[in-house]
């Protein structure tokens, strides 16, 4: 039974990250024409939820601008009743500041919080690629090797406390790795972050837990030590070619699910995914297969306890 006590099932959509290049798929968005599209589609595939990062629309590199955000947030906004889930993560490459600065301006119904810092490597992405469409694609993605997504206590508390009790935003808590439940249970005791908590569980990034179906069971498990499953929401994130066989599992755990070309380009062994609606679509299909019901926009606020969409304004 679901903390909620309701039984459907939010699909997030990740529409395009900062991990994936153009190079390793024409079809992954990277204007704002392209981010708005495949995020319309999504939300009228039956996601409820979109995540959005922003992209340079002339090289496809990630970027914090708050004026290219500006470019399809609003669009979305418009055309669907989707809850629209800001990125505070960013890249490596950002200063928390470059992170927070849309974030800061939108003041969304929710915001991705990775809970820790950790090695976030995804630098064998690169191996067999012998030709690059940019030049920065290349040294971006070999040099993740070298890095580390910083988010210490000090850095994860002025986002709660700016976002959170400052203007109401709802978080997305991203969990690498069992040591980020136990973060996130500190700032429980320290009274800053209030339930129901959104448990986002993030399998197969190197640097974090693999995504054995072991290593679900085992975050599923301590999250019920930590929190009582009563007083959270559970969603799961399987990297790569993890994607659907691990978020499948999470579901049939009582769980929600996310997808999208933030963190799969494929829609199956070998090929590539046309758009994010595709993989909505999929998980869509396996999940009333199961009996599993999809919720709606509105059934994924009163369950997330967002502010509302009323409560925010996007500028275009």
């Amino acid at each position: 039974m679901r903390a909620s006590g309701k039984n459907k099932v939010i699909i997030t959509c990740a529409v395009t990250g900062s991990v994936h290049t153009p190079t390793m798929s024409e079809y992954l968005p990277v204007t704002p024409d392209q981010i708005a599209e495949q995020a319309i589609e999504a939300a009228q595939a039956g996601a409820a939820v979109l995540h959005l990062h922003a992209r340079n629309p002339v090289d496809g590199s990630p970027t914090p601008s708050p004026a290219i955000f500006d470019r399809f947030v609003p669009r979305i906004a418009e055309a669907t009743d989707a809850i629209i889930n800001i990125t505070t993560g960013g890249s490596t490459r950002m200063t928390l500041e470059e992170r927070l600065a849309y974030p800061m301006a939108a003041k969304p119904e929710l915001c991705s919080l990775n809970m820790g810092s950790m090695n976030f490597s995804f630098h064998r992405a690169a191996r067999g690629i012998t030709s690059w469409k940019h030049a920065w694609e290349q040294p971006y993605v070999e040099g993740s090797e070298a890095l580390i997504f910083r988010n210490t206590f000090a850095d994860i508390g002025h986002i709660l406390r700016l976002l959170g009790d400052e203007h109401g935003t709802r978080f997305e808590f991203e969990c690498y790795d069992v040591g980020h439940l136990y973060n996130l249970a500190h700032f429980v005791d320290e009274g800053l972050v209030r339930g129901p908590i959104f448990l986002q569980c993030v399998l197969g990034i190197l640097g974090g837990l693999n995504a054995d179906p072991e290593n679900l069971m085992l975050m599923r498990s301590t999250a019920d030590r930590l929190f009582g499953r009563q007083n959270y929401e559970f969603s799961v994130l399987g990297a790569g070619r993890h994607q659907m066989s691990l978020i499948t599992m999470g579901a049939i755990m009582g769980g929600h699910v996310r997808v999208g070309l933030e963190d799969s380009l494929f829609l199956g062994p070998g090929v590539l995914a046309p758009s994010c609606a595709a993989q909505v679509l999929k998980i869509r299909r396996i999940l009333e297969e199961l009996s599993l019901e999809i919720a709606t926009p509105e059934e994924a606020r009163a369950i997330l306890t967002t502010k509302g969409a009323d409560k925010v304004s996007f500028n275009g």
